[in-house]
């Protein structure tokens, strides 16, 4: 039986070890690419921040004008965006978890 290629890389790797050690400085414009992600991630808590606001601005009128489906949309809006600032807030902390994690299997 002929091997194929994808089955011969695996043979030939399964006496070998592998390490993956992430260094932020292995690649020219890593300092870039961070920046671009705290910029990215303040955009994305100040448009939580916004959405927090309008939503409970929709959630108030439709609560006092007895529209119930306004209400409802508001608070989703609440919730949602509240839940978008805790996942941007923490996602560090989230993606750190996975890599320990994934470092111990």
């Amino acid at each position: 039986m002929p091997l194929s290629s994808s089955s011969f890389l695996v043979t030939s790797t399964a006496g070998q070890s592998v390490s993956l050690n992430p260094d932020p400085q292995g690649l020219p414009g890593s300092s870039v690419l961070s920046g671009l992600a705290n910029g990215l991630g303040s955009w994305a808590l100040i448009a939580a921040m916004v959405g927090v606001i309008i939503g409970a601005v929709m959630w108030a009128f439709g609560h006092y004008s007895q529209n119930w489906q306004q209400a409802y949309n508001g608070r989703r809006g609440v919730m949602v965006s509240a839940l978008a600032a805790l996942l941007v807030g923490g996602a560090p902390h989230i993606v750190n978890w996975f890599v320990q994690k994934g470092g111990g299997i």
